[in-house]
């Protein structure tokens, strides 16, 4: 093979892993930036605490945005729902969700925070919750799904173990007659219902800084195969 057809190959490859290194860089970089925003915003809300009707979860336009919301409704009698692999202090737990029924607006999930797993994984009872509630709290996006593999939530006991909160799939083996709302709600951690809560947005994921990191290792990588496509070029030329 002549040297011209070696180089041709041999920076096409290069130019390949360079695009896809910085663009791996770049995705890294715009994640840092989408949580620093959402971190920002809530952090402005929950200084705030200023409280809206709970109907606002209802409104699809804010479906990613963050509100500190009060009202009154019912805990619907289905189930609990309990999301799988939930680490809290370097233990291993769900979360468990209920459905409410506020008095205006669309129904939704309620946060009601993290329970331990057993040893041979049995899944906690989550308590019912009777009569009339007043709930405060800050709504806010489901938890982030990742790679959505497999079915979203199955059948346990008198609830449902989850894999991800994917609403529409909720609603559906629920029996809910109308759609859940887009939003969460994240319960105050001074009400004295539900169980070991905060209002930390990234617990079970990556902070803005991981992602800084990632992107720079990426773009360094970017760097590192230009820098050596360029020498082992410059050194063919030169024999």
């Amino acid at each position: 093979m002549s040297r011209g057809a070696t180089l041709w190959i041999g920076w096409t490859l290069a130019l390949l892993a360079i695009a896809g290194f910085a663009r791996l860089g770049w995705w890294q970089s715009q994640r840092a930036l989408e949580k620093q925003r959402m971190l920002d915003e809530a952090a402005r809300v929950l200084s705030e605490r200023a409280p809206r009707p709970l109907a606002i979860a209802s409104d699809a336009t804010r479906a990613r945005a963050y509100d500190w919301a009060e009202g009154r409704g019912r805990f619907d009698a289905r189930g609990p729902l309990l999301l799988d692999n939930q680490q809290r202090g370097g233990r291993v737990g769900v979360r468990a969700y209920r459905i409410f029924v506020p008095e205006a607006g669309a129904p939704l999930l309620v946060d009601l925070g993290w329970l331990p797993l057993a040893g041979e994984r049995s899944l906690p009872a989550v308590a019912r919750l009777e009569g009339e509630r007043t709930l405060r709290g800050l709504l806010a996006p489901p938890p982030s799904a990742g790679l959505a593999l497999g079915a979203p939530l199955a059948r346990q006991g008198e609830g449902w173990l989850m894999t991800r909160v994917d609403l529409a799939a909720i609603a559906g083996a629920t029996g809910l007659s109308v759609p859940l709302a887009p939003r969460v709600l994240r319960l105050d951690p001074a009400l004295p219902i539900g169980y070991e809560r905060d209002l930390a947005l990234l617990a079970n994921t990556l902070p803005p800084e991981k992602h800084r990191g990632y992107a720079v290792q990426w773009f360094a990588l970017a760097a590192a195969v230009l820098v050596t496509a360029v020498l082992l070029t410059v050194r063919s030329l030169r024999r």
